[in-house]
């Protein structure tokens, strides 16, 4: 089984390295890890040593992340969630730090879902378009035949172009 999802650009192929994740599963694990431990930082005051901790888990989430990501994600990442400053950062240096990377995975998440509606919106047109195509000339009849020119009574009108 192929965990890996490729956002795919509206017109052409598919292209690798160009919105690919590798791995969602393990975006989506570390995008709840980083909430929840927002929401742990928020809850209680940290002393030097658990705020040097979350400089290290963070530090590791934003590598895995990378791991994660096709070459333009990773670099759109890179620029985005900079490190956390050397020596013990504060309280509010780590919730500013996490609160932009998991924005960042919210929205990216959300472009994805984005680019899933509209590959099943565009390819739920082309079966519209290829079924519309395929239609005979005359009526269908409800036993499966077809009106006019299976009876014998000529050509059918024509019904115009569809758009």
């Amino acid at each position: 089984m192929s965990d890996q999802v490729e956002v795919v650009p509206e017109k052409g192929g598919p292209q690798r390295g160009d919105g690919a994740i590798e791995e969602p599963g393990k975006l989506l694990r570390i995008a709840v890890m980083l909430r929840e431990l927002q929401e742990e930082v928020r809850r209680a005051p940290t002393d030097d040593v658990g705020r040097e901790r979350l400089r290290e888990v963070y530090g590791r989430a934003v590598q895995q992340l990378s791991e994660a990501l096709s070459e333009d994600l990773r670099e759109e990442l890179t620029s985005l969630a900079l490190p956390l400053s050397e020596g013990t950062p504060s309280e509010s240096e780590i919730l500013i730090a996490q609160a932009q990377l998991i924005g960042w995975l919210e929205g990216l998440f959300q472009g994805i879902q984005a680019a899933i509606v509209n590959q099943q919106l565009q390819a739920r047109q082309q079966l519209e378009q290829m079924r519309t195509r395929g239609l005979p000339g005359g009526r269908i009849l409800p036993g499966g035949g077809q009106g006019d020119q299976a009876q014998g009574q000529g050509p059918a009108a024509g019904t115009g172009q569809y758009l």
